[in-house]
């Protein structure tokens, strides 16, 4: 980013001296060359490589993810398991958060930016390689930890770095339409592939693991300039890393903004999972749906949710970001409540399709509010943190809601879902309205 004609500040923690930084009396200095622009960067050169390398990041997490609501059917039919034991896969991907959000600020000061992304990108193409050979259960659930470990570090970056560009909110609704956009296809390909190879569902992997190589030297080129090593003759330059990522966490958990953002995003995006990953199967036991048709409607689900962050993400900003969230919340509430009541596929599969678009401008919106509401030297930290948050949400109620169906059903899903629905309207209710900025 120090290429482009903006006015940019890098700071890093070796970098940092006594007496010579604004930050000592501010707060504490960003980690690694997290960057702080005292313009937004125009969208232009190199600055549009990276914010395609990001866009593309965001499709690669989207396939993966989106594809397991898909692949769920198959998986316990194939594992001889009920629905109980996918609390397990859940639960080790929020685990890859949140270790993610623990080492994220000290990777930054040691790698760079760039590096972390680099990273991250590693982590989630070697993880494909456990996949497509029908890996026992263990190592499969394993896999879960490795893809969420890779997706924290990069994500949280990438996000960061887009609320640094001018009209920050259209970038972030194009980024978080690509993750949807991967959450549509994976669908559709995990099922064509899985209901036309004699049950070969893991032969799936083999797209991920493709488009995971791709992205792997996407942004190792288009982040190669903010990509840092340290120094081995700086025998201080670990305990500065430390000492800088210590103290940016523990500034960033004492902002109420963090905290209150982070509640809404861990009911949204619990929500969001749990409708996508348990749509499928609902409509197989509950609605005596055939697996090999109704597995496309998780598809749907996701290509709502993809257009929904294409189409609604200027009209949102434009007509207010809280208000248009709020009655987006209440037509979510609405439709979830259609899909229960209604016992017809066809019915079914228009609103979960509708559900998806009125909830596809959420994530995006949620970060530019949010960005707006933390210190731009706190924003990566802050936002690691609001995104473990939020995956420990879409970890643990879709794992409850499998326990729960093991117990009392499938049929449980819905009456959670018009819960967390209705928790998480009141939740971004609560959310304060962030200052209008002149540069966006």
């Amino acid at each position: 980013m120090a290429t482009t004609t903006e006015t940019v500040e890098l700071h890093t923690a070796d970098a940092a001296t006594p007496g010579h930084s604004r930050h000592e009396e501010e707060g504490p200095p960003p980690a690694g060359n997290a960057t702080v622009a005292t313009q937004p960067l125009e969208v232009k050169g190199v600055i549009r490589l990276k914010v395609f390398s990001a866009a593309f990041c965001f499709l690669n997490a989207g396939i993966n993810d989106g594809s397991l609501g898909a692949l769920i059917p198959y998986i316990l039919r194939h594992y001889d398991i009920s629905t109980a034991w996918m609390a397990i896969p859940y639960g080790t991907a929020f685990t890859g958060w949140l270790v993610a959000a623990l080492i994220g600020g000290y990777a930054r000061v040691t790698l760079g930016t760039g590096g972390v992304i680099v990273a991250g990108a590693v982590l989630q193409f070697l993880t494909q390689v456990f996949r497509f050979w029908f890996p026992p259960f263990g190592l499969f659930s394993f896999s879960f930890f490795l893809v969420a470990l890779g997706q924290g570090l990069q994500e949280p970056q990438a996000n960061t770095f887009v609320t640094t560009l001018k009209s920050a909110h259209r970038w972030l609704g194009l980024i978080h339409g690509c993750y949807a956009l991967g959450g549509f296809a994976g669908p559709l390909i995990a099922s064509a592939i899985a209901s036309n190879s004699n049950g070969n569902w893991a032969a799936f992997y083999y797209v991920p693991t493709g488009i995971g190589a791709l992205n792997l030297a996407l942004c190792s080129y288009a982040f190669r300039d903010e990509t840092t090593f340290r120094q081995r003759n700086r025998p201080t330059s670990t305990q500065r890393a430390s000492t800088a990522a210590l103290s940016e966490l523990k500034a960033t958990l004492k902002l109420k903004a963090v905290w209150l953002v982070s509640v809404f995003f861990f009911l949204y995006l619990g929500a969001a999972i749990t409708a996508g990953g348990w749509v499928v199967e609902f409509l197989v036991v509950v609605r005596d749906g055939r697996l090999s048709r109704v597995g496309y409607i998780s598809a749907a689900y996701n290509g709502g949710t993809a257009l929904g962050r294409f189409l609604l993400a200027e009209p949102t900003f434009r007509l207010g970001e809280k208000r248009m969230l709020l009655v987006y919340s209440v037509l979510a509430v609405a439709l979830q409540v259609v899909f229960w009541q209604v016992p017809n596929i066809v019915v079914n599969a228009v609103s979960v399709s509708f559900l998806g678009f009125v909830l596809g401008p959420f994530f995006a919106t949620a970060v530019s509010v949010g960005s707006k509401l933390i210190p731009k030297e706190l924003q990566q930290s802050g936002l690691a943190f609001i995104f473990v948050m939020a995956q420990a949400g879409g970890a643990i109620f879709p794992a409850v809601t499998g326990v729960i169906a093991s117990q009392s059903g499938v049929g449980t899903l819905q009456p959670i879902l018009v819960g967390l629905l209705a928790a998480m309207t009141v939740a971004w209710a609560i959310v304060p309205t962030p200052k209008k900025s002149n540069t966006q």
